[in-house]
């Protein structure tokens, strides 16, 4: 009887109060239906930008052999290293570095001779839509006279052009000795007459001018197999000098002012100079610095020794070889030098 009582009151209570009660009631929930409405869901894990970017990752293959190396091996790299999908596309130096100006394409150029088209590379560092990576060769004096290794060994130390004077005045059992130059149509001709005149050597060489390019590797040739002592003119990177065994003389240091001299024809006092650097540049779109850095930091870190182009240049002119044959085997068994560019080692 007692809770009859109880449950009575206390619905005569709710009855009262029921309006007011109620309102309470629907004002709470709607409260904290809005509470749950407005509050903003767990953020998940914010998507990471892609390793490559955004863009299409182009690498320009110029149509000399080095280049066209180059380009084969970093798309190979770039592919199985980072993920990209890297596709090697042709290429010119003016007019590939005119389009990555403009367009930003192609992403990449692997072998960029700066110096051959300053002002068309200068307008698109200006336009900031490309920058240099990483040097191409470690080395950037790429003309010298070179030896064959069995002739370097009369060197008391590394053989030097400063010291052919007295080698062929006094070791040397041909007199004079040949000296290979290159083409007459060519300015290393003029400078290598200069050069020869300013070591003091017109009394103990014999100036050989090949008519072109495909006779000055055959002369070469010849004489190496003769074992014969001679000099010669070359640059780099090329086949020959790994297919032979030279050895590069040590041409001193630069002299800007005696280059402008042993560059004419007319130069009366010739002083010894090194040949001039070359600016040989990885040239890579600025976009690949904002959107890709992790590619971008991979081409800055990409150069490679003369020695081994050169090395990898003569296994691309064995019978039936091909650039892309030869770029998969790098890929394949020099992971100890393209590591250090991917930074990581084996």
């Amino acid at each position: 009887m007692r809770h009859l009582h109880s449950f009575i009151g206390g619905l005569l209570l709710a009855l009262t109060a029921g309006p007011a009660l109620a309102q309470i009631t629907v004002l709470d929930s709607a409260q904290d239906q809005t509470q749950d409405e407005t509050e903003p869901a767990e953020a998940g894990p914010a998507t990471p930008p892609p390793v490559c970017g955004t863009q299409p990752m182009t690498i320009a293959r110029m149509t000399w052999p080095s280049a066209a190396l180059l380009a084969e091996i970093h798309a190979r790299i770039l592919n199985t290293t980072f993920g990209c999908e890297a596709r090697v596309i042709p290429g010119d130096l003016a007019a590939t570095t005119s389009s990555m100006g403009s367009t930003g394409q192609p992403a990449v150029a692997p072998e960029m001779w700066v110096t051959r088209i300053a002002d068309v590379w200068n307008g698109a560092i200006e336009a900031q839509m490309l920058r240099s990576g990483a040097p191409t060769f470690a080395e950037t004096t790429v003309e010298g006279w070179f030896i064959p290794a069995y002739m370097a060994s009369s060197f008391p130390e590394t053989p030097a052009a400063a010291g052919l004077q007295p080698l062929l005045s006094t070791k040397t059992s041909e007199t004079p000795v040949r000296f290979i130059s290159c083409p007459a149509d060519w300015a290393c001709s003029v400078i290598n007459r200069n050069l020869i005149a300013a070591y003091e050597l017109d009394d103990l060489v014999e100036v050989v001018v090949p008519a072109n390019r495909f006779e000055m590797d055959a002369l070469i040739a010849e004489a190496v197999s003769r074992q014969e002592n001679f000099v010669f003119y070359y640059w780099q990177p090329n086949a020959i000098l790994a297919q032979l065994d030279f050895r590069a003389l040590d041409m001193g240091a630069y002299n800007e002012e005696a280059m402008k001299c042993l560059a004419l024809a007319s130069c009366t006092t010739p002083q010894p100079s090194s040949f001039p650097a070359e600016m040989v540049v990885v040239a890579v779109a600025e976009w690949v610095f904002t959107e890709a850095p992790t590619i971008a930091s991979y081409f800055q870190r990409s150069s490679i020794a003369l020695s081994e182009m050169n090395t990898l240049l003569a296994q691309a002119s064995e019978p039936g070889a091909t650039v892309e044959a030869v770029a998969e085997r790098f890929v394949s068994e020099r992971r100890d030098l393209w590591g250090a560019w991917v930074g990581t080692t084996p």
